[in-house]
């Protein structure tokens, strides 16, 4: 708290130091994560990791049946309902627990359009 308190009141003298007409910027930075305006659902979050991930949608929805029940998944668990369970994709679990972390932290988001295709 008393930190908080000190940087904004160096940053609000080194403010004042500064003319006017001055394009410097001093940065300020939260720790809190900016809310989300489109609702995320598991075929939407599939779709934005990309790379074969989003063909485990429709067993992943019937398993967890929302988000968040998929966001504390482990490994074992997506393993158990085959979610990449031959060696030649087990990057696909891999894929959906390291996006489930970033998303969970804030990190990362999917997009709200879908990406264009390679022509």
């Amino acid at each position: 708290m008393a930190w908080r308190q000190l940087s904004s009141s160096w940053n609000q003298k080194l403010l004042s130091l500064l003319p006017s007409n001055s394009n410097a910027f001093v940065a300020t930075y939260s720790s809190k994560s900016t809310p989300y305006h489109v609702k995320v659902g598991i075929p939407e979050f599939l779709n934005g990791i990309g790379n074969g991930v989003e063909m485990y949608a429709e067993k992943l929805e019937a398993e967890f049946g929302d988000l968040q029940n998929l966001l504390v998944a482990r490994s074992m668990k997506l393993k158990k309902i085959n979610v990449g369970g031959d060696p030649k994709v087990c990057k696909h679990r891999k894929l959906i627990l390291k996006y489930a972390h970033k998303y969970r932290l804030g990190l990362w988001r999917p997009r709200v359009e879908p990406p264009k295709s390679k022509k």
